[in-house]
């Protein structure tokens, strides 16, 4: 007897200020040769791969990309130690290759990896709402309750400040 397949949302790319980001689902080995046609198709250079490993990722690595598994409970929010890691990778990544794209995906897509990205948009100036909402507009039924009170609770550190062309960081407030 075969499972049926999941129906998982399709990739949908988050681009904000000068960040993007592709949140994804969960590969397999019969899906990962046109998983990896998607990840070139958007530029990726990077997966962070957030649930236990169902595919090899040496065929990955192989297309140039790289692979960090940092993984977390499904419906949890991440240890400090996976946000500090993350955010030291957006910060560098976003400034050694600008224009790249980072994939996140856990199983399906909905609610760790949103959770990392919204932590990148919140780093870098977004009010906790507009985060939540910009990512739920492109990725319905994204983030759960648990995880919703862990990022209206985060405390932005602006660990995501970037500066402009001109060379100014893109922190300006007029009042």
């Amino acid at each position: 007897m075969t499972m049926a397949p999941m129906n998982r949302p399709a990739p949908v790319e988050v681009t904000y200020r000068n960040m993007r980001f592709l949140i994804t689902h969960n590969p397999t080995s019969a899906t990962l040769s046109r998983f990896i046609e998607e990840l070139k198709k958007y530029g990726v250079t990077t997966i962070v791969r957030l649930c236990e490993a169902t595919y090899d990722t040496a065929l990955v690595e192989k297309e140039g990309i790289q692979v960090l598994d940092w993984p977390f409970d499904d419906g949890s929010s991440p240890s400090k130690q996976i946000v500090d890691d993350w955010l030291h990778l957006v910060n560098i990544q976003f400034r050694k290759e600008p224009g790249c794209c980072i994939a996140v995906h856990c199983v399906a897509g909905l609610g760790r990896t949103p959770v990392l990205v919204a932590l990148a948009l919140i780093e870098s100036g977004m009010k906790y709402e507009d985060a939540v909402q910009f990512i739920r507009q492109k990725r319905r039924g994204a983030f759960n309750s648990k995880q919703l009170l862990y990022l209206e609770k985060y405390r932005s550190k602006m660990r995501l400040r970037f500066k402009d062309s001109s060379g100014h960081r893109n922190n300006c407030c007029v009042q």
